[in-house]
């Protein structure tokens, strides 16, 4: 049997990757890997892609300062989540108060320091980053439109880190782009209608609570139509390859999605709805290795040779 202080730090540790929302960190890792392999340097082998520090330096910036992000949204969301989510609260206050902050500085110092050992320029864009993300936990997310727009841009941010480093500036990753920034922002629209209890006692002024369900619901579903326009554009691109049929899924979800959020009108519904684009974003990732399957083929041989 575990002994009570063992017990104890796998407590803490849980705690703490349930503060720092460790799958989301995993996913984003993911992404940046595998989009590395088979959309910015297509040409490049595995091996190199895999083994390039400077790469690596990049991806583990992003966990540090993403993780700190967490870290400071929590600690000013501390009384919102007592009420919205009091069980996920109850698992993070195994790790204090002082903890979290004292992690908090620690994390932004290590990624700025990582971005430093790439070049001055990454590090000047993770400073900006930490910076940005302190603004939005400590201001921006307490308003309806600044508040939705900065949480859609810094969660697409760090993913796209590894593409401004490999240069790949090519049309169709900025329409992969829209799509994403379309579905991630009635990600966080919905996240917003399922917290709406406790913004409206804690006095934050998000979408909901301003305009109401039915114009978030409307709103939310607009966004939805808008995703058709990408993705008919992506269906243009031989390129796409097998991923195409991800977009045909993706369509019938958030069709479904579209017709299913109309009716809802409780937290449970908005909370299922939030965690179907969660899982939708998360088979996005994982396609990203049907672009092109000769690509899969190739680096492997390589990487036996």
């Amino acid at each position: 049997m575990p002994s009570f202080k063992a017990k104890r730090f796998l407590f803490k540790l849980f705690s703490l990757v349930s503060v720092i929302r460790g799958y989301n960190i995993l996913v984003l890792v993911l992404a940046q890997y595998l989009a590395a392999i088979f959309i910015f340097s297509p040409k490049n082998t595995l091996r190199s892609v895999v083994f390039d520090v400077d790469l690596l330096y990049i991806v583990l910036a992003s966990i540090c300062v993403v993780a700190a992000g967490y870290i400071i949204n929590n600690f000013y969301d501390a009384k919102v989540d007592r009420i919205n989510r009091p069980l996920k609260t109850g698992i993070d206050n195994y790790v204090k108060q002082s903890t979290k902050l004292k992690l908090y500085f620690t994390l932004n110092f290590l990624g700025f320091i990582f971005g430093l050992l790439i070049s001055g320029r990454a590090a000047l864009f993770f400073a900006i980053y930490i910076f940005a993300i302190w603004f939005y936990s400590h201001k921006l997310k307490k308003y309806p439109f600044t508040g939705l727009v900065s949480a859609t841009i810094l969660t697409i941010l760090p993913f796209f880190a590894v593409f401004v480093y490999f240069q790949n500036f090519s049309k169709i990753i900025f329409v992969h782009a829209i799509f994403l920034f379309l579905v991630i922002m009635v990600r966080e629209l919905l996240k917003d209608l399922q917290n709406m209890k406790g913004a409206i006692v804690n006095d934050y002024d998000t979408f909901p609570v301003v305009y109401g369900e039915l114009k978030t619901k409307q709103l939310s579903i607009f966004l939805l139509l808008l995703t058709l326009f990408p993705v008919v554009v992506l269906f243009s691109y031989p390129a796409l390859s097998y991923m195409r049929y991800y977009f045909y899924f993706a369509l019938i979800v958030l069709v479904f999605l579209g017709f299913y959020l109309w009716k809802s009108t409780e937290t449970k519904q908005y909370r299922m709805m939030h965690n179907v684009l969660k899982v939708l974003l998360l088979i996005g990732v994982f396609s990203l290795i049907f672009i092109d399957t000769s690509l899969i083929v190739e680096k492997v041989i390589d990487r036996l040779n």
